[in-house]
Order: C-alpha cells, then sequence, then structure tokens
C-alpha cells in the first residue's frame, strides 16, 4: 500500500494540474470500490472548481470550491493517471473514475483490485470524517515532537515497530519508512516502545523526518503498483538501507566479522529489517 511519500507524491501531481480547473465533465463507472461511492459523487464533481489540496495520513483531499472535499485513499493498487491535453493513449483498464477538466486535462482513478475508496465530505468537516478523526498527527508538522511521542509510548508492551504502524499514534507511516526510521534512530524493530528513553524519541522524530523528506524528495518508492501520477517511478527504493535488504551489507558497519550484515525478522505477520549490530 502506498505510504506517506507515495500519497504526498500523487497529491502534488494532481495539484499541479488540476488547481484552479473546473471539472467540465465526470464519470462514475463503479457504485462500489472498498466501500460505496457516494450516489451523488459525479453531479458534485461536475461544474465544481478544484480550490485546494491536503493529505492527511494516506489519504487525499481533493477541495471544491463550493464547501465539499473528495476523499481518496488508493488501497493496495490503487493509481491515479493524469492525462495532458489532446493525449491519444487509450485509457486504461479499470479505471473507475474519470475527470475531465476545463483546459483538456483527464484524471483516471485506477483500481484493478478496488480496495481504494471516493468519498465526499464537507470541507469545514473534514477532520471529522470517521476515517480521519481517530488519526495521530502528522510527522512533518510542528505537533510531532520528541515529547508527545515519547508520552504515546510511555507504558506501551508492544514492539516499536508495531507502535509506530498504529496510524493513532503517528500518521502515515508503513512498514517501509518504519524499517528505514529504525535503523537511522539506532532502534531494533522488537524493542518495547514503552522502554525507549526520551533521548531515544528524540532521535526517533528526526529520524522519522529525515526519511520522510527524503522519500517525498525522490517521488516516494516503486513497491508493486505504485507509479507516479505520470507514470515515473518512484526511486527512494534505491536509498532504501535496510528494508528488503535481508543479508546484504549493513551501509553504516564495517562488514564481517565484526557486523553479518542486514537481519530479517517477522513481526505480526510482516517482514521487518534490521541491522543487529547497529540498533538495539
Amino acid at each position: 500500500m502506498p505510504e506517506l511519500p507515495e500519497v504526498e507524491t500523487v497529491m502534488r501531481a494532481m495539484a499541479g494540474r488540476l488547481l484552479g480547473q473546473v471539472i467540465t465533465r465526470a464519470e462514475l463507472r463503479r457504485a462500489d470500490l472498498r466501500r460505496p461511492v457516494p450516489p451523488n459523487l459525479a453531479a458534485a464533481l461536475t461544474g465544481a472548481r478544484v480550490s485546494g489540496f491536503r493529505r492527511r495520513a494516506k489519504y487525499i483531499l481533493v477541495r471544491l470550491a463550493g464547501g465539499q472535499s473528495v476523499l481518496w485513499h488508493l488501497g493496495m493498487s490503487g493509481r491515479i493517471l493524469l492525462m495532458p491535453p489532446g493525449a491519444n493513449a487509450p485509457e486504461p483498464a479499470h479505471c473507475h473514475l474519470l475527470l475531465v477538466t476545463e483546459a483538456g486535462f483527464r484524471l483516471g482513478f485506477i483500481d484493478p483490485r478496488r480496495f481504494g475508496l471516493v468519498d465526499l465530505v464537507a470541507t469545514v468537516a473534514e477532520d471529522a470524517h470517521p476515517l480521519l478523526a481517530g488519526l495521530g498527527p502528522e510527522p512533518l508538522e510542528e505537533g510531532f515532537t520528541p515529547a508527545r511521542l515519547a508520552a504515546s509510548l510511555a507504558g506501551r508492551q508492544s514492539p516499536i515497530k508495531s507502535v509506530l504502524l498504529d496510524q493513532r499514534v503517528v500518521a502515515g507511516l508503513g512498514n517501509i519508512y518504519v524499517a528505514e526510521a529504525l535503523f537511522r534512530a539506532r532502534l531494533h524493530p522488537a524493542r518495547l516502545a514503552g522502554d525507549i528513553s526520551r533521548p531515544g524519541a528524540a532521535r526517533l522524530v528526526a529520524a522519522i523526518r529525515e526519511t520522510l523528506t527524503e522519500a517525498i524528495a525522490a517521488g516516494g518508492s516503486s513497491l508493486r503498483d505504485y507509479v507516479q501520477p505520470d507514470g515515473e517511478l518512484g526511486y527512494f527504493q534505491h536509498a532504501w538501507r535496510v528494508y528488503g535488504r535481508a543479508g546484504a551489507p549493513c551501509p553504516d558497519c564495517p562488514g564481517a566479522p565484526r557486523c553479518a550484515g542486514v537481519a530479517r525478522l517477522v513481526q505480526a505477520g510482516r517482514s521487518s529489517f534490521y541491522c543487529p549490530r547497529r540498533q538495539r
């Protein structure tokens, strides 16, 4: 599933093409994806001007001048395809929602497995939407501080990796970027969250911010179905230090025999990658 950097990349690409544009045509081709699509979605979009964009965790909010927002989640295989005016390329399969703007841009929501979703919400009530109401702080915003993270970790007897994947603790993180951030913060993924000191929480906040910032600059990571809206692949996967690199040399260690390289363990059915020498 796309994580925060991939969703941020998609949102920025959408904003670059759609901000200020009037949607002249909206075609809804399915009544349901992961959940039912609002039956008035096409009517709400047709003739509306796009006034703004916002990302909340792994969700994209497209704000309309009339006071409504379109809530978008890409799911496991969903992607946004942006087609410039005059493009003659055939429309891909599994296009469940098509938007056309006054300038001739076309936006298609492609989702073969239909795990994504689209919903409507009043812009002033975005944060009260059931999918957003319980989310934790945004890791790249000022509210995500070492003190706040330390308070969230206090007394927790779950592994730090599992706690960071809890969207109520911090919003938008997934398996890839938690692994990379824990490596930078020198914290073992199986370490109990409640045992992490205040300095450790400070290192972790800095590592999360650094990892996400670099990933966004690289356009995210290409994993399975993820590509940017213009069809380009993300490139942060070339900067992964531990994720998916089991058995490879740790980039920050002197090598054998002092370090056996990146190790893998399974936590709650998901792979965790770490350096046994560096991460404690």
